[in-house]
C-alpha cells in the first residue's frame, strides 16, 4: 500500500534512506551520507513524499518536488519486487514530465529509470562528491 508521509514516519525512511545511499554508492564515503544525515532529515519533510507499507512496516519511500524526484528509496530486502516501480508511477500520475540526477556509478539505478522511460539528459560533476551525475527525464 502507498500512502502519503507522516511526521512519525521520519525515523523509518531516514532508516532506509542511510543504508540504501551507503550500499548503493559504494563509491562514495560513508561518512558522506552519515555527515549529511541530519540536514536530510530536517529538509526531507518539505518534499512531497510517499511511503510503501509491506506487513505494517515501512519498506519504501519516493520524494519529490515540483517535477524533480529527489530519491527512490527502498530497502534492500524488498528490492526487485515492483515497490520502485509502484513508487514512481504513484508519482507520474499527476505529472506531465519529471527530472532526477544519479550518479554514472549507480549502474543499478540507470537501468531502473531507463526501464521506466527516463532518458539521460546531461552530464555533469556532483562538486560535494566529484562524482559524475547524469540528469535523466522522464515525459508522459
Amino acid at each position: 500500500m502507498i500512502r502519503k508521509f507522516e511526521k512519525n514516519d521520519i525515523n523509518d525512511i531516514m532508516k532506509i534512506w542511510k543504508n540504501e545511499n551507503i550500499r548503493a554508492h559504494n563509491f562514495i564515503e560513508k561518512e558522506y551520507w552519515e555527515d549529511n544525515y541530519e540536514y536530510v532529515r530536517e529538509i526531507l519533510p518539505n518534499a512531497d513524499i510517499y511511503v510503501y507499507i509491506l506487513n505494517e512496516h515501512i519498506v519504501g519511500f519516493v520524494g519529490v518536488n515540483n517535477n524533480y524526484i529527489e530519491g527512490i528509496f527502498v530497502d534492500i530486502n524488498n528490492q526487485h519486487s515492483g515497490i520502485g516501480t509502484s513508487l514512481l508511477e504513484k508519482i507520474k500520475e499527476d505529472k506531465e514530465s519529471l527530472t532526477l540526477s544519479v550518479y554514472k556509478k549507480n549502474e543499478n539505478a540507470i537501468k531502473f529509470y531507463e526501464k521506466n522511460n527516463f532518458i539521460i539528459t546531461s552530464e555533469n560533476i556532483d562538486k560535494n562528491t566529484n562524482e559524475i551525475e547524469y540528469t535523466m527525464t522522464w515525459k508522459k
